[in-house]
């Protein structure tokens, strides 16, 4: 996944960079509204973490407008603001979830993944295509019921394919999902990952689509 993180407390927000990461997202962070509204213009996220209390304003006001422009990314709103009114306020005003501070990291990734996968359509929380089974609560690969070892962005990588079987993913949409705003990405780091994929659960289990991207194929 692919997460933006709207949060002001610089130590709460290396937190949940580290905590989200180690549960397999990659985390692009932003500490105002203003910021927050320049990341969802330019780039698509599987799930936003919004604080509501920001320097420049609420983060009420941000999901408002993401709403009103009919943009259904999914959002996690997190506050100190907790009380019942509050919850009712930021579910209404279009949030998918709603966590008061603290929060246990746990249950925030568990929450983060749930609407992430309701925002793909999933209402179960394993991605399965044939006899290969992804959990992404706790980044373990299977085939055929054999675990597979795979590195966290490899696991990116076939769970972006995962996502829609039989629908080609291109290069750029696969490097989204990797690399956050501040990462060097390599030339050839998509071709190595799907190269290493295929080693590791089978050739024919990820298509190449020339000129468009990758695939991988639905069960017939």
């Amino acid at each position: 996944m692919r997460i933006l993180v709207v949060e002001d407390d610089p130590v709460l927000m290396d937190g949940l960079k580290v905590g989200l990461g180690l549960a397999g997202a990659t985390v692009d962070d932003a500490t105002t509204c203003a910021d927050a509204r320049a990341a969802l213009a330019a780039a698509r996220f599987d799930a936003v973490v919004l604080d509501v209390m920001l320097p420049d304003g609420s983060g009420l006001d941000v999901l408002a407008g993401l709403r009103a422009q009919g943009d259904a990314t999914p959002v996690l709103l997190l506050t100190a603001l907790d009380e019942a009114p509050d919850r009712v306020r930021g579910l209404d005003g279009g949030a998918d979830d709603y966590l008061g501070k603290p929060f246990d990291l746990d249950e925030l990734n568990a929450r983060v993944r749930a609407i992430a996968r309701r925002g793909h359509g999933r209402a179960g929380p394993l991605l399965k295509v044939g006899a290969l089974v992804l959990d992404p609560a706790t980044l373990a690969a299977t085939l055929d019921g054999q675990s597979v070892a795979l590195s966290r962005r490899e696991f990116a990588v076939l769970s972006t394919l995962m996502e829609r079987p039989g629908v080609i993913r291109s290069r750029m949409e696969i490097e989204e999902r990797l690399y956050g705003w501040q990462e060097e990405v390599e030339s050839n780091a998509v071709e190595v990952h799907i190269h290493n994929l295929r080693a590791k659960v089978g050739r024919e289990t990820i298509e190449t689509v020339r000129g468009l991207g990758y695939r991988v194929r639905g069960p017939a």
